[in-house]
């Protein structure tokens, strides 16, 4: 190995260190907080009021469901934008799609640490700002190229509440409270890919495709009307720094409040933005559970590529109505948030109770473990009647079963990762990277997959890799988890 080689390796050796040594005085710096009455301070988003908390959390809900739906909004008008653009291949035209997924999954590796850096509020109020602009350069993009370019950057901007809105929840609420709020929370994100199409095939139909994108920017602007007058900052070292500046205390004391003051800026920096890939690499629970994430948003996208020809093609549905095909996700996803939410607060509480009142982030599994039954159901269902032509709502009702153990297994991953990791939009993050990615590829090789083994072929295939994925490593967790994450630094 070459003395550079060296170098490096002992350099990159000596930035995860660093991490490591910084995520131990985190831990440190909230014992501190204890000490000087912070947990008693009514700055603390932990002692808001309901009423203040709920706020936060239907805005945040809010900025997530906005770019989803311009996510999924132009899925019914993919014919359209094959005609105007002169595409003739299939995978160029659910690239124009896809291509969102692509960076929204990139984004988090950025937005996630800055907002562990700066502040959560602004990064939601300035990525949406910027959404209304790429989605602007949507409508108005003269060539294909530009569309892709615009649909990009978009994803970019709009991956900013996907990846703090969890860390936002774990500020406000204890643990035995988080999973209502967690649960509404990504209520907005699955719901927009819904809502989306079912608007996009008639504004589609009615006005073409550039009024999709002016109507997704027009969203945009709608929530950053509400959003900014009523968003707080919750992320409690950003305003306990802030609390400290206005106070006028000294280097010292602001060092009590945020270790990371001592270190240099570029040091500071790199330890932020590495910590996402440091959780995903370092972490085999993190990993296993954003790949289980990121598999079952990756068969929820490749559905929107497939709705379009299978409810045009097969049973006749216009333009239009090709949207409404889209309802039997946003119903499942409706029944689980109403019904996991409850859930999975009633058995935490349980088994923190047969615990001597001590509640660990494996108590979330139980919830896991029923949702991911449901995913292979509403996969076999959907991919089955779909091949057989049945009546219409036959396939609907299937990915109502999709949607429902999507959601339900939602939820717990996202409450286990921010019980469990020390920097909750941190461990998001990495999911988020995971789980977008998998949603551009899925898109991009499901008209082959089901060529060759057929609607339900596809869809059995999806479904056994969802047994796999979805069965074994939720019980692995649930009886090993806490005691890998006793080996860890990166976990509570």
């Amino acid at each position: 190995m070459s003395r550079a080689s060296r170098s490096s390796s002992r350099s990159a050796e000596k930035r995860i260190q660093d991490s490591n040594v910084h995520e131990k005085e985190g831990q440190d710096s909230q014992t501190a907080a204890t000490e000087d009455d912070w947990d008693s301070d009514p700055d603390n988003a932990r002692n808001w009021s309901r009423r203040k908390k709920w706020t936060v959390v239907v805005v945040v809900a809010l900025y997530a469901m906005v770019p989803t739906l311009g996510s999924s909004m132009m899925a019914p008008g993919l014919p359209n934008v094959a005609s105007k653009y002169n595409l003739h291949s299939d995978t160029l035209v659910s690239l124009t799609l896809s291509i969102f997924l692509l960076s929204f999954g990139i984004g988090p590796l950025f937005l996630a640490p800055i907002s562990e850096m700066y502040g959560r509020t602004w990064v939601y109020h300035i990525s949406n700002i910027f959404s209304i602009g790429f989605n602007l350069g949507c409508a108005f993009s003269p060539n294909a190229n530009s569309l892709l370019g615009f649909r990009f950057l978009f994803g970019f901007s709009g991956g900013a509440p996907f990846a703090i809105g969890g860390g936002s929840v774990g500020d406000m609420f204890a643990p035995h409270e988080r999973a209502s709020a967690m649960a509404i929370y990504n209520l907005g994100p699955l719901l927009g890919p819904v809502i989306g199409p079912v608007a996009g095939g008639y504004i589609t139909q009615a006005a073409g495709i550039e009024w999709v994108f002016i109507a997704t920017a027009c969203t945009c602007a709608l929530a950053s009307v509400v959003g900014i007058p009523l968003l707080r900052e919750t992320y409690a070292p950003v305003i306990r720094r802030r609390k400290a500046k206005r106070n006028g205390d000294s280097e010292k004391a602001l060092q009590t409040v945020d270790p990371m003051q001592s270190l240099g800026v570029w040091e500071y920096v790199w330890i932020n933005l590495s910590r996402p890939m440091v959780l995903l690499c370092k972490s085999f629970i993190c990993f296993i559970l954003s790949l289980y994430m990121g598999f079952l948003y990756g068969v929820y996208y490749l559905m929107f590529t497939t709705f379009s020809s299978l409810f045009t093609d097969v049973y006749g549905f216009g333009t239009g109505p090709s949207g409404l095909a889209y309802l039997g996700l946003g119903v499942g996803f409706t029944i689980a948030a109403l019904a996991s939410a409850q859930f999975a607060d009633q058995a935490y509480q349980y088994l923190s109770q047969k615990n001597g009142g001590k509640g660990t982030p494996e108590m979330r599994m139980p919830v896991l473990f029923v949702g991911s039954l449901f995913v292979p159901v509403g996969l076999f269902w959907y991919g089955w009647s779909a091949q057989a032509e049945l009546h219409w709502i036959m396939p609907i009702i299937g990915t109502g079963f999709f949607a429902l153990g999507l959601n339900a297994a939602f939820l717990p991953i996202s409450l286990y990762l921010v019980d469990a990791f020390k920097y909750a939009a941190s461990a998001l993050g990495a999911a988020a990277v995971l789980r977008s990615l998998l949603g551009f590829a899925f898109p991009l090789f499901g008209n082959q997959m089901f060529d060759a083994l057929g609607m339900g072929g596809g869809n059995s295939l999806l479904g056994g890799l969802a047994i796999i994925l979805g069965i074994p490593f939720p019980v692995w967790i649930y009886y090993k988890g806490e005691s890998l994450r006793a080996k860890s630094d990166l976990t509570r």
